[in-house]
């Protein structure tokens, strides 16, 4: 999910720039870009996917 708001982010920040729309400082490319790349940091990081970020082997507690 995250990586999904990045990509936006990359594509709001593509068609600010190549448009030349003044949005105030603060929604510039730089700005939306540095969101992107910290969306993508967390996606990597493992923030904002269904897994746990520790997982037991399946081996491990079960009963036989």
């Amino acid at each position: 999910m995250v990586a999904v708001i990045a990509a936006v982010l990359f594509a709001l920040a593509l068609l600010i720039d190549l448009s030349g729309i003044s949005l105030g400082s603060v929604l510039t490319p730089t700005n939306l870009l540095t969101a992107g790349l910290l969306c993508v940091a967390l996606h990597l990081a493992g923030i904002g996917t269904n897994r746990p970020a520790f997982r037991r082997p399946a081996w491990r507690g079960r009963r036989r």
